[in-house]
């Protein structure tokens, strides 16, 4: 179940960072290469860095946006 949580929550953001970059290359008429190199990456990351501290500092509700409501959560293994 956790890596299916880890996958979804990493494809989400990978997913609105991807649709922003294709939008606002339309709209900015972009290279192809600083769309696909840059802007999606950056629109990526910064989706998930504002909704991660969200759910952690706001509301557990906004893991919704990410596609999951909550992280997943890994036991520790002590060797």
């Amino acid at each position: 179940m956790n890596v299916y949580v880890s996958l979804v929550r990493t494809g989400v953001p990978a997913l609105v960072g991807w649709l922003v970059a294709v939008a606002a290359a339309k709209g900015l008429d972009l290279d192809a290469g600083a769309v696909s190199g840059v802007l999606t990456p950056a629109v990526s990351f910064g989706y998930y860095a504002v909704f991660r501290f969200a759910e952690q500092h706001v509301s557990g509700k906004f893991g919704w946006l990410l596609g999951y409501a909550k992280p997943p959560v890994y036991e520790t293994v002590t060797v």
